[in-house]
């Protein structure tokens, strides 16, 4: 059976990739069976796979909020756009929970040319940049052009010293990190040139989704209770974590939610940050 991408692209049905996203929302091997047979009965030649997400999504719902959110993490970190400012944001704060020091939205003059970097991280006296490459649709990928440019921003930058956390240093490696994923030739590129490279599957171990399920650092837009201009009120607020609002309730009073519906929201996120 055929199903259709986002992006317009015709694929055959992979269940395997379906029930490994499934698996990795936490939910029993016999709901995820259930789901899995659901679906099959369900697919049609031609059927968008955004449907096929959405069955799957709805289903998991029923049984806990928390493992659809979960399973919405893709969708969810996609939702920190449009144009990226709070991914770089929420990339900034994923590397704090990991130890590092961070500064945002930096402007520095290279040898040649001036820059504006996305974030800056220090940990053990090293000073990386980061640069992040966001895509609001699910099935674009970062080509070898992306890693290149950013290679070639690293190489006029580096030869400097810069006053950039508490004395005067240099940036002596960097990182770029997409929310989808890179080609094979970018993902070459950044092995031959030594360039560290990080999207929503890779590198094993450490790619994007394992490192914020280690910390457990889910965006608010992942969460099945809150609307969706209910989170977009609590982005406007730089309110990006869903760990933010166990902690601190009246930032849901702030934005105007019901009380009635505190207890809801606490749960999801706390059982999903759990």
């Amino acid at each position: 059976m055929k199903v259709v991408k986002q992006s317009g692209e015709i694929v055959y049905f992979d269940r395997d990739k379906l029930k490994r996203s499934l698996q990795h929302s936490g939910a029993r091997t016999e709901k995820i069976d259930e789901i899995l047979e659901y679906i099959e009965r369900q697919i049609y030649d031609g059927m968008p796979t955004r449907k096929i997400y959405k069955l799957a999504f709805q289903m998991l719902k029923k049984t806990s909020k928390a493992q659809a959110a979960r399973y919405n993490l893709k969708s969810a970190i996609q939702s920190l756009g449009p144009a990226g400012f709070f991914f770089e944001e929420y990339i900034a704060l994923l590397f704090a929970a990991e130890g590092y020091e961070t500064k945002t939205n930096i402007f520095l003059d290279g040898k040649c040319v001036s820059h504006e970097l996305d974030i800056l991280i220090k940990k053990n006296n090293l000073i990386t940049m980061v640069e992040c490459k966001f895509h609001s649709n699910s099935d674009v990928k970062s080509d070898v052009k992306i890693p290149m440019y950013i290679l070639s921003r690293f190489n006029d930058l580096k030869v400097n010293q810069y006053t950039l956390f508490d004395k005067s240093e240099q940036i002596s490696a960097c990182i770029v990190i997409t929310n989808n994923r890179f080609t094979s030739e970018a993902l070459q590129f950044g092995v031959c040139s030594g360039l560290k490279m990080m999207s929503w599957d890779y590198p094993p171990n450490e790619s994007l989704r394992h490192r914020v399920d280690n910390k457990g650092m889910y965006p608010v837009t992942c969460l099945t209770t809150l609307s969706q201009a209910e989170k977009d009120m609590l982005l406007a607020q730089k309110i990006l974590l869903a760990k933010e609002l166990i902690h601190d309730v009246e930032l849901l009073n702030q934005i105007g939610i019901n009380r009635h519906r505190f207890k809801n929201i606490i749960r999801e996120a706390s059982d999903l940050c759990a």
